[in-house]
């Protein structure tokens, strides 16, 4: 069993800019949030879980899903929170269309609700933070955040290994990318 799912991923100029936008709330805030790494980076359109080892099912899905979608305009913009915990910047540009992309890549064969907002994940804190504000206070200085647009034209099919990556964090493996046409 292998444990995927399906991104687009932005550009490298895209995740610069975020990197240097992010660097002085960083540089303060270091001990209440844990960063996430910006070579993960990606904005989930679905995820799948446990799947087969050669995914074919999903595989399938992500190649006709591509064949009738062209490539979106988007860029990152602004930032928020789930449940005080994880911080996120959204995304702006061709949303609309990307919010189809997302429900069309739903899982085919499980009745899972398609994710509902687009968003990067740059960071999280536990429940024990010692400053309850922290994230509060970043989703503030960030809200008025927009990065520079990029091209999202592929479809990435990918693989997570829980705790592998960077201090304990995700490591993630592209699997197969499919091309929006």
């Amino acid at each position: 069993m292998i444990r995927v799912f399906a991104a687009l991923f932005p550009s490298d100029e895209a995740k610069e800019h975020l990197v240097t936008a992010l660097r002085p709330i960083r540089d303060f805030s270091r001990q209440e949030i844990r960063w996430t790494d910006p070579d993960n980076w990606h904005l989930t359109l679905a995820f799948y879980g446990d799947q087969p080892n050669d995914a074919a099912a999903i595989r399938a899905h992500l190649a006709q899903i591509s064949a009738f979608h062209s490539p979106l305009n988007l860029h990152l913009a602004g930032a928020g929170a789930f449940e005080n915990r994880t911080l996120w910047t959204g995304v702006g540009g061709d949303t609309d269309n990307l919010k189809t992309l997302m429900a069309e890549s739903a899982d085919p064969v499980q009745d899972v609700r398609p994710r509902q907002r687009a968003h990067l994940t740059i960071g999280r804190t536990d429940r024990r933070s010692r400053d309850p504000y922290a994230i509060p206070d970043i989703v503030r200085a960030l809200s008025v955040y927009r990065g520079p647009d990029f091209t999202a034209d592929k479809i990435c099919l990918v693989e997570s290994h829980l705790g592998e990556g960077r201090s304990g964090g995700s490591r993630y493996d592209i699997l197969e990318e499919f091309t929006l046409r």
